[in-house]
This record gives structure tokens, sequence and C-alpha cells, in this order.
């Protein structure tokens, strides 16, 4: 029992740890998709592109103009992101850079840190949660072990060296 507290803990820490290297990590990752980035729902890192922007409401990795940099806008020399950066309530929106209120402004590194952040912040409050159950658990024991050596209705029946 003793040891799942012990291992929980150093769960929390290594989740912890992780809150602050997941900054990096996704700023590596991210600007890694966004490079493999071509435009077709066949590819996933452009169906995952897609699906984030959609539901984050975000726009390339601080904002629209990122895209300036990516070999998908080189390659298609339209001057335009992918639609997945339209905001919803604009009708007839292709993505150009020249109407940039059509487009989400802010960029998708930060709400993705932060989603992310959400979701390791709930299993941090599982682990201490499980942790707090374990040592409840211990001091019950603990309680338990020290009233019974008080209680002579415990005693052992020792008769002759042997125990009964």
């Amino acid at each position: 029992m003793g040891q799942c507290g012990i291992t929980s803990s150093k769960t929390v820490l290594v989740f912890l740890n992780l809150i602050f290297w997941v900054e990096d990590e996704v700023n590596h990752s991210i600007q890694k998709v966004y490079d493999e980035y071509n435009g077709t729902n066949t590819d996933a890192p452009s169906r995952a592109i897609d699906y984030v922007q959609r539901q984050l409401h975000c726009c390339g990795i601080h904002n629209y103009s990122d895209w300036r940099n990516t070999r998908w806008f080189k390659e298609s020399r339209n001057n335009s992101v992918p639609v997945s950066c339209c905001k919803p309530n604009v009708s007839n929106c292709t993505g150009s850079l020249s109407r940039p209120g059509d487009l989400y402004p802010e960029g998708c590194e930060a709400l993705v840190v932060k989603k992310l952040k959400e979701i390791m912040m709930y299993i941090i409050w599982a682990a201490l949660t499980f942790a707090a159950i374990q040592m409840l658990g211990m001091l019950c024991a603990c309680v338990v072990l020290c009233r019974r050596s008080r209680d002579p209705a415990y005693e052992l029946l020792i008769t002759g060296g042997t125990y009964a």
C-alpha cells in the first residue's frame, strides 16, 4: 500500500515536469507538422492541422502570417491560408490574406499548450487523489495496529514456545 503512494507521488512529479517540457516539444512538433501540410484530406498532418484550426478557432502557429513560411504556401502561390483558418460566421471565405478579418487572429500553439496543460492538470489531480487515498489507508492500518497491541483480546496465545 505504501509503495502505491510513493509511486503516485512520483507520477505527480513526472507530470509537473511534463508541464514545463510540453511547450518546447509542442513548438517543435507543431512546426514540423505545419511544414508537412499539403492541403489534402488524405494526408494525416493536413487533416490534423485543419481539425485543430477548426476546433480551437486558431490559424497558424503564432498567427495566420506563419503560413507564409510553409512549403504549401509557397507552392500554392495563391496568397491564402487553408480554409480551416476561416471564421465560421464569414460566408465565402477563401482564406485570402488580403482579407485578414475573415481569419482567426490567434495562433494554435498557445491554445494547444493550454489544452494539454488542462488535461495534465486533470491527470495530476487524479494522481494526487489516489495518493491521498493511499495515505488514508496507511493511516487506518496504523491505527488498527496500534489499538491491536493494547487490546488484551488480541494477545497471542503462546504455549510452550509454539503458537496455538
